[in-house]
């Protein structure tokens, strides 16, 4: 209002005011009625100016519209008590009952009272503004208002959400298994897939993303779109029991496994029983199972290139390994039809993402192991052409040429059983 009064000071000195107007009248009544409607004039003009910049101003300063029900009352009085079990499946990809389990397990983290001036939402809400992102991957804008908070406070409860699913979900359901888990891996996964000797399949997943304009080159995969690459690994059943994310899209799988968890797994031994398990009458490591991108190493198997002639055996071993390493294919699928976030991370920084893959990931384990229902209808998201799979083929200096005895086991194994 200052600022419109000296601006409105100044407009009447230039003018000269009324005084130089008024020069030469010499009726005193008069000049005083003139000035009377003057100053009266000058304030009309100088409240309109202020009505028209505040109204202006309000639409910069009042942008959000709030729905009907707000906050708690949205919450308790519509999803606690109307959501119908097809309804939690819907929004949080898991039933109400394995969503409170999920709630139970996070609240030693998510309990701490806040430091913020500002009222903090209830643990559950705060799980449930997190869920229903990274299940339907709706922009911050859209569901803020179904729970009476800022675009900003979405945000923040998918940060601290995840990290706390990260830190205390993860240790019980995403972790290297143990020596006897070990075996009743190569169980399962030899009876649903009928590859023996295996602990499960390796793979990598690129999770699409908007990168940084200084760091395009980085994230620019062998396919020409930005992502962040994981290396994952799981079992028989599909569930996840590696998982090393963050590495920029343009990486290679024969890079990230070298530097990946894993093959520091792998060297120290600890991804096999002391002493070793015989297969074929000889003492044999556990493989996973992997394709041409990875190199071949007498824990990695992966097929015979098949730009050359191969013999019945050896062709015999490229289905059985393919067929076998479709599991985590599937796995992926169902995956990212569950937490759609996967599908297109537009509104996440390249800081939180590897946790919020990882938690996505603990997450799938935490639905499969509840026999949380999935519903195929998710698939028709899932639009394989739009972002065909990066795969470039790992250099054959990096395989391990006493691998390839492994592979002829697996192929003389396969050719004594028939087929599985």
């Amino acid at each position: 209002m200052q600022e419109s009064l000296l601006l409105l000071y100044l407009v009447m000195k230039r003018r000269g005011g009324p005084q130089r107007e008024m020069a030469g009248r010499g009726d005193e009544p008069q000049r005083a009625a003139w000035l009377r409607q003057y100053y009266t004039q000058r304030q009309k003009r100088l409240m309109t100016l202020l009505i028209a910049r505040r109204r202006r101003s309000s639409c910069y300063f009042h942008p959000r519209a709030w729905p009907s029900f707000r906050n708690a009352d949205w919450w308790e009085r519509v999803v606690l008590k109307d959501f119908q079990p097809r309804d939690w499946l819907e929004k949080f990809r898991m039933s109400k009952e394995t969503f409170f389990y999920v709630c139970n397990q996070l609240r030693p983290k998510l309990s701490h009272p806040s430091i913020q001036p500002h009222p903090v939402l209830p643990l559950e809400q705060r799980v449930a503004v997190a869920v229903w992102h990274l299940a339907t991957n709706v922009e911050y804008q859209t569901i803020s208002p179904l729970f009476g908070v800022g675009p900003s406070t979405v945000q923040n409860c998918v940060k601290e959400v995840s990290y706390a699913i990260v830190l205390l979900l993860k240790p019980l359901y995403l972790r290297l298994p143990s020596e006897q888990e070990l075996e009743n891996m190569v169980r399962i996964f030899s009876a649903r897939w009928g590859f023996p000797h295996c602990i499960g399949a390796l793979d990598s997943l690129h999770v699409p993303i908007h990168a940084p304009a200084h760091l395009g080159a980085d994230y620019c995969n062998s396919q020409g779109w930005h992502s962040v690459l994981a290396q994952v690994t799981v079992d028989g059943l599909g569930q996840f029991w590696d998982i090393c994310a963050g590495f920029p899209g343009s990486m290679e799988n024969s890079t990230v496994l070298e530097n990946s968890s894993l093959w520091v797994l792998a060297r120290e031994g600890r991804l096999f029983p002391t002493p070793l398990k015989h297969f074929m009458g000889r003492a044999q490591k556990y493989v996973l199972l992997g394709d041409a991108s990875y190199p071949l190493r007498d824990w990695i198997l992966k097929p015979y290139p098949e730009d050359g002639p191969l013999t019945p055996q050896q062709l015999q071993f490229n289905y059985r390994l393919k067929r076998a390493h479709s599991v985590i294919e599937n796995a992926f699928l169902r995956l990212k039809a569950r937490w759609q976030f996967l599908l297109k991370c537009d509104d996440c920084s390249l800081d939180l993402l590897p946790t919020v893959i990882l938690a996505c990931c603990t997450l799938h384990n935490v639905c499969e192991a509840h026999d949380s229902p999935f519903n195929d209808e998710w698939l028709e998201v899932i639009e394989p052409a739009e972002f065909s799979k990066p795969c470039p083929p790992a250099p054959m200096s990096m395989d391990d040429s006493s691998a390839e005895e492994v592979r002829a086991l697996m192929c003389e194994y396969f050719e004594s059983y028939g087929e599985g």
